[in-house]
């Protein structure tokens, strides 16, 4: 791999990680004290499994991003591919900022539907260019699929105690 490709690598995981950081600004305040309270539905996943999970997902979602950027912008699949995995990566760490931040169930779900169009928008366009780039998004869409689950099953076993943010 030459110097010019290793740079792109090491952007797109590094980009991918710092949006993974600002979420978790959000989720290391509020997983101790208002999710803790939260009634959650069944098959939930331990709170220990999310951190390893979204650091796996993260080096994924960087060497997918990269495997489409090496490619070249110059052509318009490629481009597309390349804004739309930028694009939901701003949704994802949205999510975090008003579920977790926030504390909007409902708000976190407009979010989550969102960001799940895109990710699977950015998966069909990514699979255009690179079989692999495709490929590597996979299991994001399966865990964030699992997060949606969860987020519509917090907001419909928590409607009494709906934040002042879920009834604007």
């Amino acid at each position: 791999m030459n110097c010019g490709n290793v740079i792109k690598l090491i952007v797109s995981i590094v980009a991918t990680f710092a949006a993974g950081g600002i979420g978790s600004l959000f989720t290391f305040k509020a997983v101790p004290t208002w999710y803790q309270k939260l009634r959650k539905p069944p098959y939930t996943p331990p709170n220990r499994l999310f951190g390893p999970v979204w650091t796996i997902l993260y080096i994924l979602m960087g060497i997918s991003v990269f495997l489409v950027w090496r490619e070249g912008l110059a052509t318009s699949s490629v481009m597309i591919a390349f804004i739309l995995f930028w694009v939901q990566l701003v949704f994802n760490a949205l999510w975090s900022v008003v579920f977790f931040g926030v504390k909007s169930k409902g708000g976190g779900i407009i979010i989550i539907i969102v960001l799940w169009i895109l990710i699977m928008i950015t998966i069909i366009n990514s699979f255009r260019v690179s079989v692999w780039a495709g490929s590597l998004l996979i299991p994001y869409i399966v865990w964030v699929s699992i997060a949606a689950y969860l987020n519509i099953g917090i907001w419909a076993l928590n409607k009494s105690n709906i934040s002042a943010t879920d009834t604007k």
